[in-house]
């Protein structure tokens, strides 16, 4: 899933000089008269083969900005904040690479910005970045998701530590309603880095969440720079979730906090336990071949089983096991839990992405560490917030 719709953003302190200084014919600046004209400056300067890295400003020296707009070469809208007295304005992000911005910006004159007007164009484009650093994030735009599910951006390429506090600050989650939460920087299972951003508790059902990724013009160290801006949101669904209880061999069923029905299941043996605590669904397919050597047991079986729930990477799943008659009575998988065809079906219908398994009762000492799969719920609060780069 890749991160859904977004706004290339900003313009970057010119690599060849200075700023644009555009105005009107005749006039001076300053004053409150009819007669008082603003003097526009643009930074970066017009021109080719500016430099990454600076947001883009423009100013009204004597006057006041009555209007900035600034579009990329696709036409995508850069956002910026107008400063209080109506002197200056600033970008919110930086520029992408290789992209031309056109800057229009009128003023009024003198303090009180009722003199003559004045306006301004300046266009420029950025520098090609050595390399692009790209980003996948789950969930996807416009899902619909579990009450466990963090928000999750995998960049392609390495994040250097240096880099990191300043890309988590161009990530905003905004939630309706409001939810305290954290990002933590995960190592993947893939080995690639992470972002993760997890509420204290589990989402209320019917939340709103909206995440936006002013990335655009930010080097990320060895991995290169980011090309654009990203912005995505999802909806918090059904208040659903399992708690599988090993020694009982059952797999019960919650909504809304109250149990709607068990499963009878097989668990991990003593020698594969099932790994133990709070699981997020990642994913399900409706049938899949379970492959021995996926899981470090070579070419000792490959079983077809339907309706499969994935929760690590590492291959802790719930699924259909047909060739199991201990069902209910012995736990000897290795280390999934294993059900009927039938009630695979169930927890798979009723389980959706982001829903959370609990594992109860255990022998497993193995901790599961949070980028083996969708992990964020392995650790207490205050673990998960020390791995903030703003901590």
């Amino acid at each position: 899933m890749h991160l859904g719709s977004s706004r290339r953003s900003v313009l970057l302190v010119s690599a060849l000089t200075g700023s644009l200084m555009l105005t009107a014919c005749g006039g001076g600046s300053g004053g409150s008269g009819s007669d008082a004209e603003a003097k526009i400056t643009v930074s970066p300067a017009g021109g080719k083969d500016v430099a990454l890295g600076s947001p883009i400003a423009v100013k009204a020296d004597g006057g006041r900005l009555t209007q900035v707009d600034v579009k990329d070469d696709k036409g995508n809208k850069v956002t910026g904040q107008l400063a209080a007295d109506g002197s200056s304005w600033a970008s919110d992000s930086k520029a992408g690479p290789q992209t031309t911005y056109t800057v229009r910006a009128t003023a009024k004159g003198g303090k009180d910005g009722k003199g003559k007007e004045s306006s301004s164009t300046a266009t420029f484009t950025t520098q090609q970045a050595p390399a692009v650093n790209k980003l996948t994030n789950t969930p996807s735009n416009g899902q619909t998701v579990g009450t466990g599910m963090p928000v999750s951006i995998l960049f392609d390429k390495p994040v250097d530590d240096s880099k990191r506090a300043e890309i988590e600050k161009s990530l905003k989650v905004t939630t309706q309603p409001k939810i305290e939460g954290s990002w933590g920087w995960v190592k993947d299972y893939s080995g690639q880095d992470r972002i993760d951003w997890r509420p204290k508790d589990y989402w209320p059902s019917g939340t709103k969440v909206s995440v936006n990724g002013s990335l655009s013009g930010i080097n990320s160290g060895e991995g290169g720079w980011f090309a654009r801006n990203y912005n995505f949101g999802f909806t918090i669904g059904a208040d659903r979730k399992a708690v599988i209880d090993v020694p009982g061999h059952t797999l019960t069923m919650y909504e809304n906090g109250k149990p709607v029905g068990d499963i009878k299941g097989s668990a991990g043996s003593p020698t594969d336990p099932t790994r133990g605590g709070i699981h997020t669904v990642r994913s399900k397919n409706a049938a899949e071949t379970m492959d021995s050597s996926t899981i470090g047991y070579g070419k000792q079986w490959m079983l077809d089983s339907k309706w499969v729930t994935h929760l690590t990477a590492s291959g802790t799943f719930l699924h259909s096991a047909p060739w199991n008659n201990s069902i209910g009575v012995e736990n000897n998988s290795h280390g999934c839990f294993g059900m009927t065809t039938s009630d695979a079906k169930k927890v798979y219908d009723f389980l959706s992405i982001g829903s959370t398994v609990e594992v109860k009762g255990t022998t497993s000492t193995k901790k599961t560490d949070v980028g083996n799969g969708l992990e964020v719920w392995q650790e207490t609060w205050e673990q998960w917030h020390k791995r903030s780069a703003l901590k």
